[in-house]
């Protein structure tokens, strides 16, 4: 359902077209419009002073307008007439007249009450007067005092309809014109927004409406891959007893990660003749560790020698937070929050490397003559990577009516600023399983039955699970929104505005479980963002 909030906080009339009050016009930014004056008083007796100009009046009359006043420009114009920008030889294009307007050094602009499929940048200081019949060739209004009923509409299929740029302190009147943005038309092709005034411009909107379309829902974050990641390598095995003089323990295997982080199974014990040395333990070791996850398997001594422990599993990592904030406004347009990526899981310990053994026995012995070392343990298995998190969620598109920037000077009379729907923020992306760890080495074998073979490495551990993705913000619904402008809205404008879109649900979620989930767009007539001296609307 629309909501609407009208603020009434300067008064303001619309003049009658009495010709005393141009004695005390300045032909300043605040209201020029190029009526003809014959038709103008309607009591001689109040005429108190001649205009400076023809072309310069308080307020936009019913009667003719004289060519040397402004540049014309009828959407409807045949394609080979002559474009001399008068009213007979009119521009088909309102950027082309306004470029043409700059160029003569003229203020004004006249346009036919037409639909121009165009977007417009006015530069502060000339006036766009719309909503002119043309079809009698003497360009006047078709109404008297209750409005413009055929308005110039300004309505390109994509990008943001009307801009208003310049610093030289010089204002415009945008009088009788209908911005209408397409939804999910602006630059990051999600949010609509009908008009921007930019930094340090002037524009007073009057008898007018600014309306913004839907906001499209956000992209969804990445989804990792479902196969899990790279999985842990099967660890070496120890030599046999009697082949060497000295048996080395197996050398470790490594599994290399994403981030420089590796996973290491443990050194196989070395083989002796009286004992076996101990193995080494897996790597990366567990901060905390009470289990003794990834230890090392002992040498053989007094007594047989021990297998090396399984490595500890990595981490999953948690779900992401969601997108949260205002966002921010520039001269694109409005920008919002993504959702927070999902973090990689952690890698799986090494197993434990498995303890070394001795070749002799209180009656027996390697075979004479040839090597005597004992057997050596078998390396740990290395342990699987973590899984990559899972991409955060998008922001949905804002619906904004119109966006001030810093220093400019908006005024709103009489017009109508109306936002539609913010977009649903995007989906988390859903992580990615770990690698599997890999089983460890075995042992070397000893040739005499009765004596000790030495023992095998531990299990690498699993890689942890990649973390979900948070959700996205979901767009606003804003009638203005305000970086450091001065803002008044006068009697008789509104300020409508629809729902805010609702936040991105997380990577993986139900649709009734909020964590993760992004936060919904905001839904007000106006809104200050953050920005330098920030002022508040009068």
């Amino acid at each position: 359902m629309m909501r609407s909030k009208q603020v009434r906080l300067l008064p303001w009339r619309r003049g009658v077209r009495l010709c005393a009050l141009l004695a005390f016009s300045t032909g300043g930014a605040g209201g020029l419009s190029g009526c003809t004056y014959a038709e103008d008083c309607v009591d001689e007796r109040m005429c108190l002073a001649p205009p400076k100009s023809r072309c310069e009046v308080i307020e936009p009359g019913a009667g003719p307008v004289m060519d040397e006043c402004g540049v014309f420009v009828r959407a409807s114009a045949p394609d080979d007439a002559a474009r001399a920008g008068t009213r007979a030889e009119p521009f088909t294009s309102l950027q082309d007249a306004i470029v043409e307007a700059r160029a003569r050094g003229l203020r004004h602009v006249y346009a036919c009450g037409e639909t121009f499929q165009e977007e417009v940048t006015l530069t502060s200081g000339i006036h766009l007067w719309g909503a002119r019949r043309c079809d009698d060739g003497d360009w006047s209004y078709a109404w008297a005092f209750d409005g413009p009923n055929e308005p110039t509409v300004i309505a390109p299929p994509e990008g943001i309809p009307l801009r208003v740029v310049g610093d030289d302190a010089a204002t415009s009147v945008i009088f009788g014109v209908r911005a209408v943005a397409a939804d999910a038309s602006a630059r990051d092709g999600k949010s609509s927004i009908a008009m921007i005034v930019s930094q340090g411009a002037r524009a007073i909107v009057r008898e007018g409406a600014i309306v913004a379309g839907n906001g499209e829902e956000g992209e969804p974050g990445e989804d990792m891959p479902s196969e899990r990641a790279t999985s842990g390598l099967l660890g070496n095995h120890g030599v046999d007893a009697c082949t060497a003089d000295f048996a080395t323990g197996a050398l470790p295997v490594v599994t290399a990660c994403d981030g420089g982080i590796e996973s290491v199974g443990g050194y196989g014990g070395d083989g002796g003749l009286e004992s076996g040395s101990d193995g080494e333990p897996g790597q990366p070791e567990p901060a905390e560790n009470p289990e003794g996850n990834g230890r090392a398997g002992l040498g053989a001594d007094l007594t047989e020698c021990s297998d090396g422990k399984a490595g500890a599993d990595g981490a999953s990592a948690d779900r992401a937070g969601g997108a949260v904030g205002p966002g921010h406004i520039d001269v694109d347009g409005w920008i919002g929050v993504q959702g927070e990526h999902g973090k990689r899981g952690g890698a799986g310990q090494g197993g434990g490397g498995g303890g070394g053994s001795k070749s002799r026995g209180p009656m027996i012995a390697c075979r004479a003559g040839g090597p005597q070392g004992g057997a050596a343990g078998g390396s740990g298995g290395s342990g699987g990577c973590g899984g990559r998190g899972g991409g955060g969620g998008g922001y949905g598109g804002a619906s904004i009516g119109i966006i001030a920037l810093q220093g400019s000077v908006l005024t709103l009379e009489a017009t109508k600023v109306t936002a539609a729907h913010g977009g649903r923020g995007g989906v988390g992306g859903i992580g990615q399983p770990g690698g599997k760890g890999h089983e460890g080495g075995y042992g070397g074998r000893h040739p005499v039955d009765r004596l000790w073979h030495a023992c095998h490495g531990g299990k690498g551990g699993n890689g942890g699970r990649g973390g979900d993705g948070g959700g996205g913000l979901g767009g606003p619904s804003i009638g203005v929104a305000s970086l450091g402008a001065t803002v008044t809205i006068a009697s008789g404008a509104t300020l409508d505005h629809d729902a805010g879109g609702d936040g991105g649900l997380a990577g993986n979620a139900a649709p009734d479980d909020d964590e993760g989930k992004g936060e919904v767009g905001a839904a007000v007539p106006y809104r200050q963002f953050d920005g330098p001296d920030p002022l508040p609307p009068r």
